[in-house]
């Protein structure tokens, strides 16, 4: 799955490098290392333009956690943070955005937590102990953003009324897809470490490169059996993973030092 992502890149950069044509300065976030659920965060989609009605692609700050239009609360959303590829298309919370509303997220990378050994062995027994996990960080090679595939949806407060600036909430999801079981790119650097994404977690974001993010932005594409052809993840060994410090664990840490890699892992694992 999908929980926590590193998104600092600036919104001049993420809208050159994503060919953005619109998006509102007054939106623009800080650059956030430890992008949690229901944290606001930057997606790229297209829409038509209000005044022109021809569709643009534009970059938006959305509340992650997807809740759906049909949903009697919010709360929902803090469990929809992550859709499976392979049932997307047919699960009610996800069916209509999939074939109407897709988005990319970009990210530096995101992280994943691999269970100490000790406790490992405990949860093993039966004996009731909190896990102690390595996070590790997982980014492109060539240092690129990691488009994660992503879907937004419109939820209006009932409550409230139609001028308030809660009103409406544009929130999102994160894709995922089974982890590849190939190895990393710099797999042979870390000797003892997780040679793939599948050794760390069965589940990993779906990255769309560049070559499909028109694809899959296009909001006039709704063929669901076409649109499915688009969930295919990209071939192994594009990224690469280190350890980092445990501190990335709680959400309160944001900084550039929860992506840098550290020599070790600080909690020893089952790798």
């Amino acid at each position: 799955m999908c929980g926590r992502y590193a998104a600092s890149r600036r919104p001049e950069e993420l809208v050159e490098v994503f060919d953005v044509q619109k998006w509102d300065p007054t939106e623009a976030l800080d650059a956030n290392w430890n992008v949690a659920p229901t944290d606001t965060t930057y997606a790229v989609l297209e829409r038509p333009d209000k005044e022109t009605g021809e569709i643009v692609r534009q970059l938006r700050a959305l509340r992650w956690g997807l809740v759906p239009s049909w949903a009697k609360t919010p709360d929902v959303g803090v469990k929809m943070i992550n859709a499976r590829a392979e049932t997307v298309h047919e699960k009610a919370s996800y069916r209509r955005p999939f074939a109407s509303r897709r988005c990319l997220l970009p990210a530096d990378g995101y992280f994943e937590w691999v269970t100490g050994r000790d406790e490992r062995q405990l949860e093993e027994q039966g004996k009731k102990k909190r896990t102690r996990k390595q996070p590790y960080f997982v980014t492109p090679v060539d240092g690129s953003v990691f488009a994660m595939a992503g879907l937004y949806e419109f939820w209006r407060d009932r409550t409230l009324p139609d001028e308030h600036p809660r009103a409406w909430w544009v929130t999102c999801t994160v894709i995922t897809t089974e982890a590849w079981g190939e190895p990393f790119a710099d797999a042979d650097e870390h000797p003892g470490g997780p040679r793939s994404l599948a050794e760390i977690h069965p589940r990993m974001p779906l990255w769309i490169t560049p070559d499909r993010w028109g694809d899959w932005l296009d909001p006039t594409r709704t063929d669901v059996e076409d649109l499915r052809g688009l969930l295919a993840p990209p071939a192994a060994g594009l990224l690469r993973v280190h350890p980092v410090r445990t501190e990335v664990s709680n959400v309160r840490n944001n900084g550039p030092e929860l992506v840098e890699p550290i020599e070790a892992p600080e909690e020893a694992t089952l790798f």
